[in-house]
């Protein structure tokens, strides 16, 4: 390995970080020494918060004498000269995060502004870790509604040198957590050229650096604009100075182009890093063409717009004469939905396997619109389970801080843990209580801010596994009941759901 001084000054940080890491494996070696918690939960650097009431959840200390209790702090200053709330003797949630709801009091007063926040710990024999800090930015409005916006494919990606170019327009989950980065020394500017299918309108960019550390972020940057590849125009509005943040939507007045370039004056670290660039047009994708006969709607959340199981091969195979109809997370909306004709018998919003902050959680909008205002029975799955709390704040889900994979448990022979049914329900019928359910995920949603938004608790396990609006056919459930092994106790509940959904929509029409 050949390193440069800077190149040493990192590795001997991670090198201290693992020494110090490895010295507190036991309690009983730390003492007298907390590591402070770490603040990459929910919210985590920079997200957008979309409720003023939002729940603040972090990981927990790794060292010092239980009991340990946090001290969080919101201010509006990163020098947090002006502390606007203060909580103590914060009790953990689990063994490995905890999470505090703001007060109704508490309510986050200005919207469209950026929120410090930092965490300390203080163990039983009153040792103390260093303050740990991050931020996030509240707007409680961008959620609202549908994004207007339609997504643009690129042709083609050229950059000024290096390889792996195309894992900038690699739009999947995996995809999403590669990127580009040029090899020093430059001639020229670093730079990534798109190419488009034909001339589009555009008005958006979503770009995705580093998610990890400040290694690669761009810091001065900005965007041209060209028609035939040659002549380019700098489009002002993308301009982009003193940049400290790792994702970055880019708003501008549409403009017409074939070609798109991005100019990377300068970055942190010795090299830029692109993730992931997203290209948007102005308007509203042409709602999907659906079937004369009874048929639920597939929403694909994954990034690709994909579902992450075979869920139409699944309910298209339920005795329920049932066909599907699978539309993009980021090509629905309440309007879409309701100029559908016939409307669908119930929706599904499928899992994903991203990591939300790498997300552009406003191509969620359209969902969350759906959540809160359609009358047609819903049922989220896994991710579309947690997206269904996220609809009234997007950090009332969060991750556990541990990844449950009882599907792996129950083929290593390892028995998972069993899924508890607090209140009867017709979406159990056939399912034992308790029972066993396929997980794949490392997020839950929060029980603790359902009593402010009107979901309430059906079964759980060491989290919430299935929930629902009060008076409303919104469920979710945390598990997958579509995967088709044996050991999966809880597969009937898909059918289940859609019975019901099929009851209601008879019902309904026989109302009218």
């Amino acid at each position: 390995m050949n390193l440069t001084p800077s190149k040493f000054k990192n590795f001997s940080f991670i090198f201290f970080v693992f020494v110090l890491l490895n010295s507190c494996s036991q309690k009983d070696n730390c003492v007298n020494f907390i590591i402070p918690p770490s603040l990459t939960n929910n919210p985590s650097f920079d997200v957008i918060c979309t409720n003023d009431r939002p729940l603040i959840t972090f990981f927990n200390t790794k060292c010092g004498v239980e009991p340990i209790m946090y001290t969080i702090q919101i201010a509006s200053d990163k020098q947090f000269t002006d502390i606007l709330i203060e909580y103590n003797n914060v009790k953990a949630k689990t063994e490995l995060i905890t999470s505090k709801l703001l007060e109704e009091k508490d309510r986050l007063p200005i919207d469209k502004q950026y929120y410090y926040w930092r965490v300390k710990a203080t163990d039983k024999l009153g040792n103390e870790s260093s303050w740990t800090s991050s931020r996030f930015y509240l707007d409680t409005k961008s959620d609202d509604h549908f994004m207007n916006l339609k997504r643009v494919k690129v042709d083609l990606v050229a950059v000024s040198n290096g390889a792996n170019a195309e894992n900038i327009i690699d739009l999947t989950d995996i995809g999403n957590t590669t990127y580009w980065e040029p090899p020093p020394p430059y001639k020229t500017h670093p730079w990534v050229e798109f190419t488009f299918p034909e001339p589009t309108e555009f008005s958006r960019i979503w770009m995705l650096s580093n998610p990890n550390s400040k290694e690669g972020w761009l810091t001065d940057f900005y965007w041209m604009s060209s028609l035939d590849g040659k002549n380019w125009t700098k489009i002002e509005e993308t301009v982009t100075t003193d940049n400290h943040t790792f994702r970055n939507i880019i708003d501008f007045t549409p403009v017409s182009a074939k070609y798109l370039k991005l100019i990377i004056n300068d970055f942190y670290g010795y090299a830029p890093q692109v993730y992931t660039a997203v290209f948007y047009s102005p308007g509203s994708p042409e709602p999907p063409i659906v079937p004369d006969d009874d048929y639920v709607l597939l929403v694909g959340d994954q990034y690709n717009g994909f579902t992450f199981t075979q869920l139409a091969e699944f309910v298209e195979g339920l005795d329920l004469n049932l066909k599907t109809v699978t539309i993009p997370h980021y090509e629905i909306s309440l309007d879409i939905l309701e100029s559908l004709n016939p409307q669908p018998v119930a929706i599904i919003f499928s899992g994903n396997n991203a990591n939300y902050p790498n997300l552009p959680m406003y191509e969620f909008n359209g969902g969350f619109e759906i959540v809160r205002n359609s009358d047609i029975p819903i049922l989220g799955i896994c991710a579309g389970h947690q997206l269904e709390v996220m609809a009234y704040g997007y950090t009332y889900a969060h991750s556990t801080g541990w990844f449950d994979h009882t599907i792996l448990d129950i083929e290593t022979e390892v028995v998972p843990d069993s899924i508890e049914i607090i209140k009867k329900s017709p979406v159990f019928k056939n399912i034992p209580n308790p029972f066993f359910g396929v997980e794949i995920h490392s997020w839950a949603t929060a029980e603790e801010v359902f009593s402010i938004i009107g979901f309430e608790l059906l079964a759980k396990s060491s989290y919430v596994q299935v929930q629902k609006i009060k008076g409303r056919m919104v469920f979710g459930e945390q598990f997958h009941a579509e995967v088709d092994i044996s050991a999966n106790q809880g597969k009937p509940m898909i059918y289940n759901f859609l019975s019901l959904a099929l009851n209601h929509k008879n019902n309904t029409n026989i109302n009218n």
